[in-house]
């Protein structure tokens, strides 16, 4: 649970930019639409993961404000994501992230997925931890 209103967490949420703040993977934030928030925004994510690092191309798919952000990635590493936000008490936020990725072979494809899971896992709800962290 995130502790501030679904209306907080959306604020800070909806700045793209700012997802380097509380995202340990993310190292830099690229727009590569002249838009840069809502459905068609799209991006390029420096991402850094131990050793490996890779940009990952994004469209933003759904935007609902203060529920809902979806994309699509559209660079090496391919599939969907998805924040979800709902409130859990009169001041908090259940947060949601859910993934599903796709690695190209060379990134060992469907057993790299699965042997790299628990990895992601773990820097998601790191990362999570941030994002709570920031509206202490």
């Amino acid at each position: 649970m995130i502790p501030a209103s679904p209306d907080r967490v959306w604020e800070y949420l909806r700045r793209i930019s700012s997802h380097v703040e509380w995202m340990t993977d993310a190292v830099a934030i690229r727009f590569s639409s002249e838009q840069t928030e809502g459905v068609g925004t799209a991006f390029e994510t420096d991402t850094k993961v131990g050793p490996l690092r890779l940009t990952d191309k994004m469209l933003i798919t759904e935007w609902e404000p203060q529920q809902a952000m979806g994309i699509r990635h559209t660079g090496v590493v391919t599939g969907t994501g998805r924040f979800t936000l709902s409130p859990s008490s009169a001041t908090g936020t259940r947060f949601t992230w859910e993934e599903d990725l796709h690695f190209p072979v060379w990134m060992g494809g469907a057993l790299g997925g699965v042997a790299g899971a628990p990895v992601l896992k773990r820097i998601w709800q790191r990362n999570l931890a941030n994002l709570s962290r920031h509206f202490e």
